[in-house]
């Protein structure tokens, strides 16, 4: 009997007659069901956790905004609600300002949850918002927020190497995220993998265009997180070549822990200043 083409149980993208497996995914047209609502809820376990990360990102923004004095934002449009350089310093901003003059090293984790202002935030979250459950479908929840984590510190780092004074932001972390999907579609091949790397280059395109017209652009931390996400991606590995572990769960625990430490340790620093 002929088989009718179906949409795939997993991606729902659609699979033809003539095909046993879905040729975006890889996953059996006859997959079990226990395989499928596994993957289902590792996807809503990632969506809680990007949606945690996203509710940080803003609570530090209103945070910055409490602890600037009025009218020390910058001004424009892309300025419009930005907290004053002394808050983001106080609150944990990075750079060679930050590092060397002050030694605090540890300001390339929390500078990722730093904002210059409402349009910043709102343009770093949404990206977010579409990337994170992307790569947490295909690594996992853990192992996304470890590449979200490390990424977006391997980011600063080497925009602290290149000489950056002064800088934050989600975007190095976000780009973290980009740079494990490139390795992702590059890895994995095929039909699917070869969408995601053709997609996943358009938007890298899109950031280096973009930091080239726009002024106060941390390119080096863009550049940076995108080649941490490619090195952790392939040190972690993805869902299809190795199950997320124990061993992930608590690294990023770890990493979530390390994070919370910073963050409430610099807000309360701030406070008391």
């Amino acid at each position: 009997m002929t088989q009718r083409a179906m949409l795939c149980p997993r991606c729902r993208q659609l699979i033809g007659s003539d095909e046993a497996t879905c040729s975006w995914c890889g996953t059996s047209r006859r997959a079990p069901w226990w395989k499928i609502m596994s993957w289902t809820r590792e996807a809503l376990t990632g969506n809680w956790l990007i949606k945690a990360v996203i509710t940080a990102n803003i609570a530090y923004y209103a945070l910055s905004l409490m602890v600037s004095s009025s009218g020390a934002g910058s001004v424009g449009l892309l300025g419009f609600m930005a907290p004053s350089q002394t808050s983001l310093l106080l609150l944990g901003a990075t750079g060679t300002v930050p590092i060397d003059h002050y030694g605090r090293i540890w300001t390339i984790i929390t500078a990722n949850y730093l904002h210059g202002g409402i349009l910043h935030i709102i343009f770093n979250l949404m990206a977010l918002r579409q990337i994170g459950p992307w790569v947490a479908s295909e690594y996992g929840p853990s192992r996304m927020f470890i590449i979200y984590s490390l990424g977006g510190a391997f980011g600063f780092w080497v925009s602290y190497l290149a000489g950056v004074p002064f800088t934050i932001g989600a975007s190095a972390s976000v780009c973290s995220l980009i740079g494990a999907l490139l390795y992702f579609g590059r890895s994995r091949g095929g039909v699917y993998g070869g969408s995601v790397y053709r997609e996943v280059s358009g938007w890298v395109v899109s950031l280096v265009i973009f930091g080239l017209i726009m002024p106060g652009i941390n390119n080096w931390g863009h550049g940076g997180g995108i080649l941490g996400g490619i090195i952790l991606g392939r040190l972690l590995g993805y869902d299809d070549r190795r199950a997320e572990s124990k061993t992930y769960g608590a690294l990023a625990l770890l990493c979530a822990l390390a994070t919370a430490v910073l963050l409430c340790w610099s807000a309360i620093s701030a406070l008391m200043f």
